[in-house]
């Protein structure tokens, strides 16, 4: 017997999303979900998250082409941030770069740590 979901958005109706590569394990990006990305995100495989700065639903690669096929979707203890494991095409990182956590913060300032 399952346990029930209950998401607990917050006060802006979104959850914490964080999203990891099936095959590495390695962190590629944190955004945010409402409702409505987290329920196209169920339905159709493809993540989608809530983009706080443009104000409106997305789904990741719907201009790159670099879509993150969700294969997992972990509910932390609270239900308020999910963990998606899932296998990318292409890089996770608007910059290019394989994951958003390329830089690494040293006494001297951000140094890039993903070649």
């Amino acid at each position: 017997m399952a346990d029930p979901f209950t998401p607990k958005f917050d006060a802006s109706g979104l959850l914490t999303a964080v999203v990891t590569d099936v095959g590495s394990g390695r962190l590629l990006m944190v955004a945010h979900m409402n409702a409505e990305a987290l329920e196209k995100t169920r339905a159709t495989g493809a993540a989608h998250f809530w983009s706080r700065s443009r104000g409106r639903l997305w789904k990741k690669g719907e201009t790159s082409g670099h879509v993150l096929d969700v294969v997992e979707i972990r509910v932390d203890c609270d239900q308020d941030a999910l963990w998606l494991i899932a296998r990318p095409r292409g890089p996770a990182c608007h910059t290019g770069a394989t994951s958003c956590f390329f830089r690494t913060l040293t006494p001297d300032g951000l140094v890039r740590s993903e070649p």
